[in-house]
């Protein structure tokens, strides 16, 4: 098995102070929060961004400062979500493309998301998936239902994406694929066998398919933007609490975890 990556998920663009106090907002906090979690483990952070009243933004400069802040604390890779919150604007989502950052997310494919709906049209699937080869940018592919994978592969097929493919199966999310060990499994039978993935288990799921993960030789997100306890009734923390568990789970079963640059080199990405 190739050593185990283990994305933090620090902020989210739903979850808030009142579910948990610990939630990291201001780009301070959100670099602080990525060098802990560096520190027990993690070798990707995976970025959202808030205004000052806390609420989700893709406002530039404040992206911009968050990420300047964690690459002067450490060498994490830095992957910014395009996803913002559910309902904004496509062409705001794009815009923390221009930052370059060393990887993005890449959703494929539209969602029930709880009450809402998380709307990636083909059409807009193409265009970001465009402008990250353009800008060199390593997309993970964002799969909340089976189909997503059929789309991730047209986007192959049309050259706009390339090997090594790197999946990440978010299960859990109401509307979505339901956060089951047998649908992790289903999932992984559907990519390529040369491909890369990883599962994000919402809520209750998170430790379960992590720990299945680590043992598949699949790689784990975990953190607040996914789910804000411990255990259950008992808040987690912070986001490297939650990334140190999976790292101990790791070592008991004989699994190394990656640092920032061996999570580089599996993921063929080329640090500028």
């Amino acid at each position: 098995m190739d050593k185990l990556i283990i994305t933090a998920a620090l902020t989210g663009a739903e979850t808030t102070r009142e579910h948990n106090p610990n939630l990291p907002m201001t780009p301070e906090e959100i670099a602080q929060a990525a060098l802990e979690a560096r520190g027990a483990g993690a070798s990707i952070v995976h970025i959202h961004v808030r205004d000052e009243e806390g609420n989700p933004t893709q406002d530039m400069d404040i992206f911009r400062k968050t990420c300047d802040l964690i690459r002067e604390k450490c060498d994490v890779i830095v992957q910014i979500s395009t996803g913002g919150a559910v309902g904004t604007p496509h062409e705001e989502r794009l815009l923390p493309l221009d930052l370059l950052p060393e990887m993005a997310t890449l959703t494929c494919g539209t969602v029930n998301f709880g009450e809402d709906v998380f709307e990636n049209p083909p059409p807009l699937i193409e265009a970001f998936a465009t402008k990250m080869k353009e800008l060199g940018i390593k997309p993970e592919l964002e799969i909340f239902d089976l189909g997503h994978v059929a789309n991730a592969m047209r986007l192959v097929k049309k050259g706009l994406i390339g090997s090594p493919l790197y999946f990440d199966f978010v299960l859990g999310v109401p509307g979505g694929m339901p956060g089951t060990v047998h649908n992790l499994i289903h999932m992984t039978r559907e990519i390529p066998h040369d491909a890369i993935w990883q599962v994000a288990g919402i809520g209750r799921f998170e430790l379960q398919l992590g720990a299945v993960a680590v043992a598949c030789g699949g790689h784990v997100r975990v953190g607040f933007e996914d789910n804000i306890y411990y255990s259950k009734g008992v808040l987690a923390e912070s986001n490297a609490q939650q990334v140190e568990r999976i790292a101990r789970i790791a070592g008991e079963v004989g699994r190394k975890v990656a640092t920032p640059d061996e999570a580089r080199r599996i993921l063929g990405i080329t640090k500028a």
